[in-house]
């Protein structure tokens, strides 16, 4: 892919991202700049990746042809206006900072610009993220093609309105959070039942590898319905589920990551 991509802030998304693009062989590492706040992050990135890095946001605007924006929401309003004098029209910024809508960057930046808005989670680190993507129409249809085959590199890329970005930030950007407390506490339960740690987690991650993969293709209900026999193990299972109100926590706990996004939303509105 002939192009050039900077990343403004250097942090653990940014890392993810460069790592995906550049061991996937989609870009070079001399097609990457990155800059950050911290002298040894960015000597870091450049060991890693052999990748061009600088500590001034500028030296990165000007010399890419998509930039993400990988900072802070709080951190976003003072990176914006220093950059805002150079950037072209041009240019595709890509924001992954939750919370802060395209009107908000377009009031820094000037509404010629063409801005994109992602919310990816953490599994772009090994190939398997979701990224919820939008942009406010600017991009020809060209461009919105070659910057969503970059994300896809991280895996699946969806369009989503973006007034549904808060609900997308607790879907699918805090749940994996819930999945690793899932994992640890069937790991938990199966030392208890006499396995062994280790296989305990390989028999845990590889089940819920292989229920998440039938789930893409059936309906959970009905799988459900399919594993679990009359008067059997698995419906005893079910039944202390509920008792103990596993389903409502999950939902409760979307509900509150949904609250706590859209605060945030709020607090950035202010700035």
């Amino acid at each position: 892919m002939n192009l050039r991509v900077g990343f403004i802030g250097g942090g653990n998304m940014a890392e993810a991202f460069i790592g995906t693009f550049i061991n996937g062989q989609i870009l070079l590492p001399s097609q990457v700049i990155v800059s950050d706040v911290s002298e040894e992050r960015i000597r870091y990135l450049s060991e890693k990746f052999g990748v061009k890095v600088s500590l001034k946001n500028i030296d990165v605007v000007t010399n890419c042809d998509v930039l993400f924006l990988a900072v802070k929401p709080q951190v976003l309003p003072s990176v914006l206006r220093e950059i805002s004098p150079v950037v072209s029209p041009a240019q595709i910024l890509v924001s992954m900072a939750a919370g802060f809508p395209i009107r908000k960057i377009e009031e820094f930046v000037g509404d010629d610009k063409k801005v994109v808005r992602i919310m990816p989670n953490i599994l772009v680190k090994v190939g398997h993220g979701v990224t919820a993507y939008c942009d406010n129409l600017r991009l020809l249809d060209e461009e919105r093609r070659t910057v969503k085959e970059l994300l896809s590199q991280t895996g699946r890329v969806v369009d989503i309105d973006e007034k549904l970005f808060d609900a997308v930030t607790a879907v699918s950007g805090s749940s994996p959070a819930f999945f690793f407390v899932l994992i640890e506490a069937m790991c938990d339960g199966a030392v208890r039942l006499g396995l062994p740690r280790d296989k305990a987690k390989e028999l845990v991650v590889e089940t819920l590898i292989g229920s998440s993969i039938m789930a893409r293709e059936e309906n959970p209900s009905l799988l459900k319905d399919s594993v679990t026999s009359p008067a059997g193990t698995t419906i005893e299972g079910i039944a202390k589920l509920e008792e103990k109100g596993f389903r409502s926590s999950l939902i409760e706990a979307l509900k509150s990551s949904f609250e706590r996004s859209k605060e945030i939303s709020k607090l950035i509105e202010e700035l």
